[in-house]
């Protein structure tokens, strides 16, 4: 006899328990409705892509954690992310699309990183993007907390925070401080302040900088006040910087604009220290956070990028967009008990047969999945006792029994598996109680 393989699941793949991933799968849905409803249409791009389209904008750290593979002569890669593929995609169906062009992706990605906990090499991104052919309105960056704001509250969240703030404010105060060479370094470091706190951010800074830049960079990021407050102190410090001025003029704009979609002040404020380290953001950027969780780190980000086709084609196409990471998310919301999964079903009712004659238990199946019911049917040869046990284990409330008497009176049993009561009903009667409890 041959020996068996212990069966095992990949380091940094997430695999799920039935009632697990009903939680996972319904909290998909709910992003994806959100999403639509700002008319943000869906997209979904192939996994496995030729790897030159997929490397065109990688390097570094990135370069080494994609999978690529050879297949016969072809090249081939999966995707890192669902950015690159939307790239590809306007640009090669650009005299097919309408611009501003809305999409919407929820789908798997593959990054081989050091799996570790919350973070994975398979797992699934939540994006929308708003691309322009040439230009896009600033309004378009306001209306993205907005599509944030509302996804999160039909979540179910109420306490967190979407901060915001803008890169060419930084970009143009770091050109004030004669620090244009460092700015990327400089943003870098910034945005780890949340996890390795000031003192930290200062000491690495002050490995690049003078300490008087340095003291004015720690000033500059912890200006305090509401939202009207920071953007004055902002125009306060009189700064002529030509990018500094726009990127303040943009934040401004935003601002406004966010609370005429509807986005309360309590749930997003300006945040200096807001940098978003991946270099291709160029203005508007955001960072959300669980106020009561901060440690958790961010649970949606994105920003504005000046031209997301460079490598592919020489048309300017400005976009704008956010990413959900839903498996990290969905992991860390667990993790700590911030959601629980143990009774979560998609079945209305279990049919248990307690005869050999199966014809009425099967006919009774579809009658009830006719009436728009979920139905599971039991009709194997065990003990009632069992097969009240198995209701148990799947969290089924409504069980349908149907024994001889039920068959021979054209009647069944309804047993309310929470309550115990049970009853015996015509068919049509057991649906419409079912369908009202």
């Amino acid at each position: 006899m041959s020996e068996k393989i212990k069966p095992k699941t990949l380091p940094g793949f997430m695999e799920l328990l039935p009632t697990e991933q009903i939680l996972f799968n319904k909290m998909k849905k709910i992003i994806e409705e959100s999403y639509q409803k700002y008319g943000f249409m869906p997209l979904n791009t192939p996994i496995i892509e030729d790897a030159s389209v997929l490397l065109a904008k990688a390097g570094g750290e990135t370069e080494k954690q994609i999978y690529r593979f050879q297949k016969g002569d072809n090249d081939l890669a999966l995707r890192f992310d669902l950015t690159v593929p939307l790239a590809k995609y306007v640009t090669e169906y650009y005299d097919k699309l309408s611009f501003p062009f809305r999409r919407y992706q929820i789908g798997k990605v593959y990054r081989g990183e050091k799996p570790q906990k919350g973070r994975y090499r398979e797992l699934y991104q939540c994006d929308i993007d708003i691309i322009g052919d040439g230009k896009l309105s600033i309004i378009n960056d306001a209306e993205i907390p907005s599509v944030i704001y509302n996804t999160f509250k039909n979540l179910g969240f109420q306490d967190f925070t979407i901060c915001i703030n803008n890169r060419k404010i930084l970009n143009g105060f770091f050109l004030e401080l004669d620090l244009k060479d460092k700015a990327q370094e400089i943003l870098r470091i910034i945005d780890k302040i949340e996890k390795i706190g000031s003192e930290n951010v200062k000491n690495e800074l002050l490995d690049i900088v003078k300490e008087k830049q340095v003291e004015s960079i720690m000033e500059f990021i912890k200006i305090e006040g509401s939202n009207d407050e920071k953007i004055q102190k902002l125009e306060k410090m009189n700064i002529k910087n030509e990018v500094f001025i726009e990127g303040l003029e943009e934040l401004k704009q935003v601002a406004k604009f966010i609370e005429m979609f509807g986005v309360p002040e309590d749930n997003f404020k300006i945040d200096l220290t807001i940098a978003r380290g991946l270099d291709y953001y160029t203005g508007t950027v955001y960072e959300t956070f669980l106020n009561k969780y901060k440690n958790l780190g961010s649970i949606c980000s994105g920003g504005r990028y000046d031209n997301l086709t460079e490598y592919y084609s020489d048309r300017k196409m400005p976009g704008v967009g956010i990413s959900i990471g839903l498996t990290r998310l969905f992991y860390i919301l667990t993790e700590n008990n911030l959601i629980k999964t143990e009774n979560e079903n998609i079945l209305d009712v279990l049919v248990i047969s307690m005869t050999e004659d199966y014809d009425v238990c099967a006919k009774t199946a579809t009658e009830l999945r006719k009436s728009g019911l979920n139905v599971q049917i039991n009709v194997e040869d065990q003990k009632i006792v069992k097969k009240f046990k198995s209701a148990d284990k799947i969290h089924v409330k409504n069980v349908i029994i149907i024994g001889e008497d039920e068959v021979k009176n054209e009647v069944v049993t309804l047993k309310d598996m929470i309550s115990g009561e049970q009853e015996t009903l015509k068919l049509k009667d057991a649906i419409n109680k079912i369908k009202n409890r």
